[in-house]
């Protein structure tokens, strides 16, 4: 897949429609409502257009680049879940083991449930956590700004989410030492689980997972300014991220309202997403920093059904596997925290799927 421009004729597009949308995406910048924005579009294989508008740096007026280095936050889970899913293709684990197979600790873990008429209680979960529950969020984990509930509260407290100089084994064995807020199976809570994949693939490969991924994913796929970190050369280009300035002390309720009313500032990330190189920050649900052109060649080739450029990651069967449902239909349509609904989608290994 190059990065060059396809005339966007030669694939069924017609070029005057295409036009509208930068216009359209210049149009949040004017607001306030974005800093930037970069938009990429593609067909059978072939990219039809390539757009930015508004900066990389609103402060320094630098404006967007077809290279701006972004942090991908939960664009990483994706990525994530297609790594691990090579050693399922090896044979190295099964979807209904359970994760403590692998992570003893998880055997312990316990179910915090709330009381009729206030108060809670630690119970014994009805089912073991797997590894489906994990790529399905349906684990009981879940993130420190999604809920309000105590479980949230002991995220905060122990640091899950800000410390980039935690190692992620330390992460993971701080996690399970914490409630789950919901029975594995019984209910969907966008949450840390991917984090703990991340960690699986460590355990399995005996590998590091930045090494795994450059190995597995990066360097075959031709994603080169994809990792944990961003060289010094290349720092220039990251873009500067503006919004709510504590992200991981806050509600997302607390988030969302903020930006909506218009808290658009520079969030300092040098201590929970540093761009230099912090040997320890490796995650699963957040971490990476990738360019549209790179996520573009990654999302080619699921699109491709697990190969580009001659290349092959998955199989067919895996990506399409990979891409049915796996959620109960009893739990549908599922929710992120507040966010409305997704009614007509399930979940598959690590993203939804439409019904």
């Amino acid at each position: 897949m190059s990065h060059t421009l396809t005339n966007p004729t030669k694939v069924g597009f017609d070029p005057q429609r295409l036009d509208r949308i930068k216009p359209a995406m210049q149009r949040y910048i004017d607001s306030g409502l974005f800093s930037g924005i970069s938009t990429m579009l593609a067909r059978r294989g072939e990219i039809v257009h390539s757009e930015q508008v508004g900066y990389q740096n609103r402060d320094t007026k630098t404006p967007l680049a077809a290279d701006s280095i972004y942090r991908i936050y939960s664009m990483t889970k994706p990525i994530i879940c297609t790594a691990l899913m090579t050693l399922h293709e090896e044979g190295r684990f099964q979807l209904f083991h359970p994760v403590a197979k692998y992570l003893p600790a998880f055997g312990k873990v316990k179910v915090l449930e709330q009381i009729p008429h206030g108060g809670t209680k630690l119970v014994t979960p009805e089912r073991p956590m797997t590894i489906q529950h994990l790529f399905t969020h349906t684990s009981g984990i879940t993130y420190n700004f999604l809920e309000e509930s105590p479980v949230c509260k002991m995220y905060l407290e122990a640091g899950l989410m800000s410390d980039a100089n935690m190692p992620l084994a330390d992460v993971i064995a701080e996690l399970a030492q914490l409630p789950l807020v919901d029975h594995p199976g019984s209910g969907y809570h966008y949450s840390m689980s991917i984090d703990v994949l991340a960690h699986l693939i460590e355990v399995l490969a005996d590998q590091p997972l930045a090494d795994f991924l450059a190995d597995r994913i990066f360097q075959p796929r031709g994603m080169v300014d994809t990792a944990f970190s961003v060289p010094e050369a290349k720092r220039s280009r990251v873009a500067t991220m503006y919004g709510h300035p504590d992200v991981t002390t806050h509600t997302f309720n607390q988030i969302i309202e903020a930006w909506q009313n218009g808290y658009n500032e520079e969030i300092d990330m040098s201590e929970t997403y540093p761009t230099h190189d912090a040997p320890n920050f490796q995650r699963g649900g957040h971490g990476l920093f990738s360019t549209a052109g790179d996520y573009m060649r990654f999302a080619q080739m699921l699109l491709n059904g697990g190969e580009l450029d001659g290349a092959r990651i998955l199989g067919r069967k895996t990506v399409e596997f990979m891409h049915s449902n796996h959620v109960p239909l009893k739990l549908l349509p599922y929710q992120i925290g507040p966010v409305a609904p997704a009614p007509g989608y399930g979940f598959g290994l690590g993203s939804r799927v439409l019904l």
